[in-house]
């Protein structure tokens, strides 16, 4: 039997989930969050075998409660389930330690299968997900040294980064707005896209993606 903890903000779905789930012999709910935080006490009182996580929630958000959960409970099985059909969320969940990836809009039997491959301890991507790695994968391995700024060139411009354009590439790299970023830098929204705009071109990177990537090879998303 399948221990589910369900954390999502929104009532109406954790009660739409344990319906879609309700009556099967392997899986039993045992209990709901509707945050980050309670999602972590819910998960240390509980001892499920799988949390359901969603990343948009009030609070601490589902992605900092990922991190924190694989911190402090390493075998537990953590399956995303979002709205968010978006390369910057599936790295940025992946490299936290999300055991799985699904989206919100995906068939009761997918749900159920990714649950169950997360129970086994294995990891689950949607499959237009796993296309997109894989095609990248290939795409980057047929052009040597092409590979989104990461390589030891890209690193070693890294270094000639300003602090504040090192700091707005993590920033920006952690899924923060232009806007945030600029309140909690105390400077314009403007010089935050001046600085991200000077710091791709540094980096040779092209998109948010590619930022992300290079982020993570550099360890710069790393949460507090």
């Amino acid at each position: 039997m399948i221990k589910l903890l369900i954390v999502d903000d929104h009532a109406v779905v954790r009660s739409g989930l344990r319906m879609l789930l309700h009556g099967r012999h392997d899986i039993h709910v045992v209990g709901e969050a509707a945050d980050g935080q309670e999602a972590i006490d819910q998960a240390e009182a509980l001892q499920p075998h799988v949390v359901l996580m969603d990343l948009s929630m009030p609070g601490m958000d589902g992605m900092t409660a990922v991190g924190e959960l694989r911190r402090r409970v390493p075998e537990l099985g953590i399956l995303v389930l979002t709205m968010h059909d978006d390369d910057e969320y599936l790295f940025r969940a992946i490299h936290q330690g999300a055991s799985g990836y699904i989206l919100k809009n995906a068939p009761h039997e997918e749900l159920v299968t990714a649950i169950q491959t997360v129970a086994e301890g294995n990891a689950y991507l949607y499959p237009t997900a796993t296309k997109r790695l894989m095609s990248e994968y290939i795409q980057q391995a047929a052009q040597p040294g092409q590979n989104g700024g990461v390589d030891a060139e890209g690193d070693s411009v890294y270094e000639k980064l300003s602090e504040r354009e090192k700091e707005i590439l993590a920033w920006t790299a952690r899924g923060y707005a232009n806007k945030e970023i600029a309140e909690h830098l105390m400077i314009s929204v403007k010089t935050v896209e001046a600085h991200k705009s000077n710091l791709m071109d540094k980096l040779g990177l092209k998109s948010r993606p590619e930022l992300i990537k290079f982020a993570m090879k550099r360890g710069l998303l790393e949460y507090d």
